[in-house]
């Protein structure tokens, strides 16, 4: 595919930094906004600015018209069968705590186990923990392989030799790229009687997200993943659960009658959406799913398997480095260490060449015991990264390698 027109739709992507061309590789952590994602909430923000579903004047109902459509657009992305199994939320973050609250509060009980895998960030397991040590249930965690593959033999075993209420995984792996056989995970755990909480965040903008093929009990995505605005997700929910859920939060716009002595709630989403929700990053991520689907995210997803396959001959060819993650599926991203410099520094030399990776462990401490490192170095793509990118990383890893030999 040509990249140049669909890379100059992001205006943060021309720049220097460090009197260098940008190199943007720390797509996993945050992606750049095309014009087309800005225009939209500046739209917005410019002339349909009110409150929503609360006022009867013209430009409320605008704006809850907008809302309303970001809504429907999410849904029909992922495949939600209605409008109704969206919720929004401020981030992924918040959609996971939202299920392992609410689910967990009503659903958990003392002996019960929550499969949580070791890869997952840490955004889908601290909540399980909190939600283990409330109700007296346990979790227990699903192996990695030396590939960094979920060990689905594993996997299946502990759904046999554990009363498992709830498995909790990732699509894609934020850390090392592994995408995950949600479908069939779903599949075994459903065959077992247990439900599944998938955290999306990483997965939208690389491979298609179909909730109903997958089977899906809870699915849960970050705008900010896919191009979208900052500070707005979204959980789907099968409506039947999402129904059954007690409120997350409770005030404004979740209830339906208030009096001194009682509350009843309104009905899905609202019950789900305290507060003021975030309409224009709602409009935004809306935005975001439909620049995705006018590019076609498999021929994306394409283009960075051809750039991550590039980038992983390239840099292992570099003395001294090991890459983390060999999944035979994996997304673009690629995370390695360098035996003669510590990950922080690594991303030092590299920003001073005008290459922005993440150093870090990447908020999956549990994945990096499991293979021995304190953190790593990733670099991760998106739809327009290009070959100059990698071989501006590759020429500051050489940088790197001289400097610390």
């Amino acid at each position: 595919m040509t990249v140049a027109p669909l890379r100059n739709e992001f205006p943060a992507l021309d720049q220097e930094v460090n009197g260098r061309r940008l190199a943007y590789l720390d797509n996993a952590a945050t992606t750049q906004r095309p014009e087309a994602v800005i225009q939209a909430v500046e739209a917005f923000t410019r002339y349909d600015n009110a409150n929503v579903h609360r006022g009867v004047h013209t430009v409320s109902q605008r704006a809850t018209d907008k809302f309303d459509a970001a809504r429907a657009t999410v849904a029909r992305a992922i495949g939600a069968s209605r409008p109704e199994e969206i919720v929004f939320t401020k981030g992924c973050t918040e959609a996971l705590n939202l299920v392992a609250s609410s689910w967990g509060r009503a659903n958990l009980s003392e002996g019960d186990v929550v499969l949580v895998s070791t890869m997952e960030h840490h955004s889908n397991l601290v909540p399980w923990q909190q939600a283990a040590t409330l109700s007296g249930a346990k979790v227990v965690p699903i192996p990695v392989t030396d590939s960094g593959e979920i060990d689905l033999d594993d996997y299946v075993r502990l759904l046999a030799s554990h009363p498992v209420k709830m498995v909790a995984v990732k699509h894609v792996c934020n850390a090392i790229g592994t995408v995950n056989p949600v479908g069939d995970m779903v599949s075994e755990a459903h065959r077992a009687g247990a439900l599944v909480t998938v955290d999306g965040a990483q997965a939208l903008a690389h491979v298609r997200v179909d909730v109903s093929s997958i089977g899906a009990d809870f699915y849960a995505m970050a705008s900010h993943k896919v191009y979208g605005p900052m500070g707005t997700g979204a959980l789907y929910g099968r409506f039947d659960l999402l129904d059954r859920l007690p409120p997350y939060q409770t005030g404004g716009g979740t209830i339906r009658s208030v009096t001194m002595e009682e509350t009843t709630f309104a009905e899905l989403p609202d019950r789900l959406e305290a507060g003021t929700p975030n309409v224009p990053g709602a409009i935004g991520f809306a935005a975001a799913l439909d620049w995705l689907e006018r590019h076609d995210v498999e021929s994306l997803a394409r283009h960075e398997s051809d750039l991550l396959r590039t980038a992983t001959e390239a840099v292992t060819r570099i003395p001294g480095i090991t890459v983390i993650g060999q999944a035979a599926r994996k997304a673009g991203i690629l995370s390695f260490t360098m035996e003669a410099a510590h990950p922080h520094d690594v991303g030092t030399v590299l920003d001073s060449e005008g290459v922005a990776v993440r150093t870090g462990h990447h908020c999956c401490q549990p994945l990096m015991r499991r293979f021995g490192v304190p953190a790593t170095t990733r670099a991760s793509l998106a739809a327009y990264n290009t070959e100059d990118d990698v071989e501006a990383l590759v020429r500051g890893l050489d940088k790197v390698a001289r400097l610390f030999a």
